[in-house]
């Protein structure tokens, strides 16, 4: 059996916002963009990566998803605890200093980690973390 990784979720709560940091900060292209106003699903993914991409849907749009279930949602949205995501890069500093300068929000700035890794944080429009740690 061989089982691939193709798309990863990941919520949103202002699709332009965050197609913005996604296209304009991580260079990521745009896959598809569907739906209107606040419940579009926009799909990105790397250049040059067809079969990985990044989901980024509205939170608890599922229709089993209970009030009391959409609102503890958001409490761990607005604390950053809901979604994340590990990205690599072969220059770690280089891709700092681009998501940086767009404004994105900077948990951590590059660090070599005690478990033998390096790298940095960011925070998106929807409060996920978006890890990035250096190719070595």
């Amino acid at each position: 059996m061989q089982i691939s990784i193709d798309t990863s979720y990941l919520p949103h709560q202002d699709p332009d916002a965050s197609l913005r940091f996604y296209r304009d900060a991580l260079g990521f292209e745009v896959r598809s963009d569907v739906g209107k106003g606040a419940m579009r699903w926009i799909t990105v993914g790397p250049p040059g990566q067809p079969g990985i991409s990044i989901l980024l849907a509205p939170p608890g749009a599922d229709p089993g998803v209970t009030d009391d279930e959409r609102r503890t949602i958001s409490s761990m949205m607005a604390k950053g605890t809901y979604g994340w995501i590990l990205l690599s890069t072969p220059d770690l500093d280089g891709t700092f200093a681009k998501v940086q300068a767009t404004d994105a929000e900077v948990i951590q700035e590059p660090t070599e980690q005690p478990y033998g890794v390096r790298d940095c944080a960011f925070r998106d429009p929807a409060g996920n973390q978006i890890r990035i740690q250096e190719t070595r």
